[in-house]
């Protein structure tokens, strides 16, 4: 049992005590009786609902910051650069043979000259390359790791969606050593930045790898663990369905289920109504049939879909199988919609999960490959007029598990010192802050006590600014 009041706590414009118990709050008011309990004087601090990163992949997240960064590589030979100079340091970290090398990030679509099977395969000492894409659709891979993995790659040495994610769920189970380490890390750092809670999006059965990892003593950021297609029915056997509480005393429950529908923008296989430059539209992953079919199953067995939908024309038919099945949820990205589909998502009780930070990284790709159609791309002020809700996350490691670069994102459309893009699509701080505590920043009576308090203006977006991170009532983060 856990009995604390923060004295002067600002919040709502007002200085006022809050009181929370047995992991709840239970008063909020200008003075309270702090009779039996633990007094923390907030000395006039903010107090807002802690931070949702809505959509991350936590272990190659956690991976990431063990690999080549590939980020700001401009070329295919930049690329290949940059991994045979680290090539020694690399092989010094993960001196197991059957580890592959990995290095991630890379944007192709902006290269100017073609990747090749024969330029990789000169890269690597004979170890196994992988070199994982900005947005984790696409990976090149030399020869020996082809062989390895079972894939042919092209000409070119991709391979690109399901084949992709094969290898990286792959390549995450040969790096668990390392896993548990580095994800302790990123939630110690996540807590750090006021995140409270975390939607485990991991592109494989990770209920298990949860529970192990809270058996421990657990004390945050809650997790919801995500289920994708094929383990929709272990999920149902297991009698588990969306808010299933998994362990960690209610810290860990369970998540949506996951259906990927198309591609990415970056790998050019986000499923659009136009065509790309190179005359494709990108590709539709999951037929129609089958997506209504899985929403119907998702209807009757108690979850949440949360269907990943990047182009327009895929945006446009996962409302349709919504609609058709009679069912809310939620899509995933969305970062082009046709006009004509903004005010379907609050009509259908559809959320628009989208990642603002993309846009930071992604408003030169989107510039060359959807040409003509950027007032579209990402448009938060346009779904947020049309009445949707918005859910904020980071898709890390796509982009950095962050939520002060998200709000900033969505706030100001742009990086201190760039001019914002598509500025009509701004929202304001207030919407965005809702958007990233579950659609309300201000504390209430009753609400769980999953609360943040800042050092400075909330204006300031700052990620150093959180001088506390409480999860259920107690401090998982603690600088005052």
């Amino acid at each position: 049992m856990t009995d604390l009041l923060l004295r002067r706590s600002a919040i709502g414009g007002a200085i006022v005590d809050l009181r929370v118990r047995d992991g709840r709050i239970t008063a909020i008011a200008p003075r309270l009786d702090a009779t039996g309990a633990e007094v923390v004087d907030l000395d006039g601090r903010v107090v807002l609902r802690g931070l949702w990163d809505e959509h991350v992949h936590v272990t190659q997240a956690a991976l990431a910051s063990r690999w080549i960064p590939l980020r700001d590589a401009a070329t295919a030979a930049g690329a290949l650069a940059r991994m045979t100079a680290a090539l020694p340091a690399l092989v010094e970290e993960w001196p197991d043979p059957e580890v592959p090398l990995v290095g991630i990030g890379f944007q192709d679509g902006l290269w100017r000259d073609a990747p090749t099977q024969e330029a990789i395969d000169a890269v690597g000492g004979g170890r196994a390359l992988v070199l994982i894409s900005h947005d984790m659709h696409a990976t090149w891979v030399n020869s020996v790791a082809a062989r390895r993995f079972g894939v042919h790659p092209g000409p070119d040495g991709f391979v690109r969606e399901e084949l992709a994610f094969v290898i990286g769920r792959e390549v995450n189970r040969l790096a668990e050593t390392r896993s548990a380490a580095a994800v302790d890390v990123l939630m110690k750092r996540a807590v750090r930045r006021g995140v409270v809670g975390i939607v485990d999006l991991e592109m494989t059965w990770n209920a298990d790898v949860w529970q192990t990892r809270t058996a421990g003593g657990w004390r945050g950021p809650r997790i919801e663990v995500g289920v994708y297609p094929p383990d929709l029915e272990r999920a149902v056997g297991l009698g588990l369905r969306a808010g299933s509480v998994l362990g960690a005393d209610g810290l860990l429950t369970v998540g949506p289920l996951k259906a990927l529908i198309d591609g990415a923008l970056n790998t050019r296989t986000a499923f659009c109504a136009h065509p790309y430059p190179d005359g494709g539209n990108g590709l539709l992953t999951v037929p129609e049939a089958e997506l209504a079919a899985l929403l119907e199953r998702a209807r009757q067995t108690g979850f949440v879909p949360a269907v990943h939908a990047i182009g327009d024309a895929a945006v446009t038919i996962a409302l349709d199988a919504f609609a058709g099945v009679g069912i809310g949820g939620r899509i995933e990205h969305a970062q082009l919609v046709a006009d004509t589909d903004l005010a379907r998502f609050a009509a259908l009780g559809v959320t628009a999960s989208v990642q603002p930070a993309h846009l930071l990284d992604d408003r030169e790709v989107a510039a060359e490959h959807w040409a003509g159609r950027t007032d579209r791309a990402f448009p938060f002020r346009s779904l947020l007029d049309a009445g949707a809700a918005l859910a904020f996350g980071s898709d890390a490691p796509v982009a950095p598990l962050d939520p002060w670069r998200t709000l900033r994102a969505a706030v100001d459309r742009s990086v201190p010192g760039e001019q914002p893009w598509h500025p009509e699509q701004r929202i304001p701080l207030a919407a965005a802050l809702d958007a990233s505590t579950r659609g309300r920043s201000t504390p209430q009576v009753g609400d769980p006590a999953d609360l943040i308090a800042l050092d400075r203006p909330v204006e300031e977006l700052d990620s150093d600014a959180v001088a506390m991170t409480l999860i259920a009532g107690r401090f998982a983060h603690r600088a005052l």
